[in-house]
């Protein structure tokens, strides 16, 4: 008898350590994708100025401003981290289309503004994917956790379950990095 009391007080035991290191894990995932969104809701922030900048110079380039500007909005709408990922991916392609637009306006170029707002987006895109890797990272781990014996059968019976990675749709756009005028001195 006091043999199973030892060993059904280490199976409790066991189970709350393996429960208190899922929340641990569950909340590290919430706290990188805090990270992740903080990062966004810049890029997010970053973009009217972007769009007005441009406008200013690129009058013709109408569709371009619009198609960005609607995505920024769908992305802020989004509610999986999934279908955030997707829109996110065309954002950032719609970004790097409209920096490159500078190209082609030698004033807009020199323009101080612009190459604030533009170093400001640079700076914001390497965060991002620091935040976007570290969130993957404690993704990872998490799920490895809820699908790992013993502390699958822990998460099992409290609900824990697998999250989604935020990654882009292909590792040739996520790495693509943004045109770089130079600075202003």
């Amino acid at each position: 008898m006091g043999i199973l009391l030892t060993i059904a007080g280490l199976v409790l035991v066991a189970g709350i350590i393996l429960y208190n290191r899922l929340i641990n894990s569950r909340n590290q995932v919430d706290t990188a994708w805090s990270d992740v969104d903080v990062q966004l809701q810049r890029r997010y922030d970053l973009i009217p100025n972007l769009v007005t900048a441009v406008d200013q110079y690129a009058k013709y380039e109408k569709a371009t401003l619009a198609a960005i500007t609607e995505l920024r909005n769908q992305a802020r709408r989004s509610q999986s981290v999934a279908e955030r990922g997707d829109v996110e991916e065309q954002l950032a392609s719609g970004v790097h289309k409209l920096i490159a637009l500078a190209e082609s306006y030698p004033e807009l170029k020199a323009n101080e503004n612009f190459l604030k707002l533009q170093g400001e987006l640079v700076e914001t895109e390497d965060y991002l994917q620091f935040a976007r890797r570290y969130y993957n990272a404690s993704v990872r781990d998490y799920n490895v956790m809820v699908e790992s014996v013993p502390s699958n059968l822990v998460a099992s019976m409290f609900g824990f379950r697998q999250r989604e990675f935020f990654q882009k749709a292909s590792d040739d756009v996520a790495n693509v990095p943004l045109v770089n005028l130079g600075q202003v001195e």
